[in-house]
Formats: structure tokens, C-alpha cells, sequence
């Protein structure tokens, strides 16, 4: 299965929140997810993850391009765990492999992606995939956001593949 198209989104810094409180809610999932960049051109963003949930264990291929803060090209296809190992040898040598657990949640009608990454304690990354760029935001108030970093390179996966930023008090 390949899925293309464009994604709009927003990226929040956020105070982690209960995550015990998470479970109970619409739409929860939680995966544990390494993503492992691969060489590629500085316009084209590529990557290969492996999202394990507790009943099964996904391999996709990824390559974005963006098209602005908000936005990018993707294009998604389903791999497998052979291709994903194979693919991993070409990781870009100046990135590590990124680890984070990631909650899903709904809201609204929209997806709160809620990142989790073991090198913070307090903070998590929060993503919201919108249906446009115009479409209204809806944060719950269990979620504290500190700062939006939609568009912040330092930010986005990729980047701190590289070199993961400090933890923001």
C-alpha cells in the first residue's frame, strides 16, 4: 500500500502530559517508534521506521519534501522487515536513530500525535495533521503547550536525529 499527498500540520512543544490518563481516551494508540534517516538530497527528506504496537509491527519507507513550514509532499509505502534492515544500512552518518513512543489520541475530529522522547523528561512534541491550512486548531486542556515550533528545523525529526535539542524549562 503507497499513500501520497500532502500534509498540513502544527508542531507544539507541550508539558508531558499523564500519559496513564491518555488510555482511556478516543483514539488512543501507543507505539513505540525508531526512525533511522537515510542519505538523501537537502530538498528531499528520506526515512525508514519501525512502529511496533503491542499486537503487531509496522515498516514503512518515507520521503518528504517540503513545501513550506506547515507543509510537505509525502509519499509512504509499506516495507518489509527485511527491506527495513537492509534500507538501515544506509543510514546518513550524521544522524543516530530516533527513538520516541508515540501517543495517538482524537479530539474534535482531529489527530493529536503526542511524541514522547527519552531524552526529555518534562516535555513531549505534540503534531496535529490538519485537513487545511485554515482549519481551526483544537487543543484539550489537558495539554500545556509551551511554545509552537511548527516550521523550527531544530524541531522536526530529522534534525534531531542530528542533534536533539535541549529540554525547554
Amino acid at each position: 500500500m503507497e499513500k501520497c499527498g500532502l500534509e498540513i500540520e502544527r508542531k507544539f512543544i507541550i508539558k508531558k502530559p499523564d500519559l496513564s490518563n491518555l488510555s482511556g481516551l478516543e483514539g488512543f494508540t501507543k507505539s513505540a517508534i525508531t526512525q533511522i534517516y537515510l542519505k538523501s538530497s537537502e530538498a528531499i527528506t528520506k526515512r525508514v521506521r519501525k512502529r511496533e504496537y503491542p499486537s503487531r509491527i509496522e515498516y514503512t519507507e518515507t520521503e518528504k519534501v517540503r513545501v513550506d513550514k506547515m507543509t510537505s509532499q509525502e509519499s509512504e509505502r509499506e516495507i518489509t522487515e527485511e527491506e527495513y534492515l537492509a534500507m538501515a544500512k544506509a543510514i546518513d552518518p550524521a544522524t543516530r536513530p530516533l527513538h520516541k513512543t508515540r501517543y495517538t489520541v482524537s479530539y474534535l475530529g482531529q489527530t493529536l500525535e503526542i511524541d514522547v522522547y527519552p531524552e526529555w523528561t518534562e516535555s513531549a512534541i505534540m503534531e496535529i495533521e490538519l485537513e487545511g491550512r485554515d482549519a481551526v486548531l483544537n487543543i484539550p486542556d489537558y495539554i500545556t503547550v509551551k511554545r509552537e515550533v511548527t516550521g523550527n528545523k531544530a524541531y522536526s525529526n530529522a534534525s534531531m536525529a542530528r542533534s536533539f535539542p535541549k529540554e525547554e524549562p
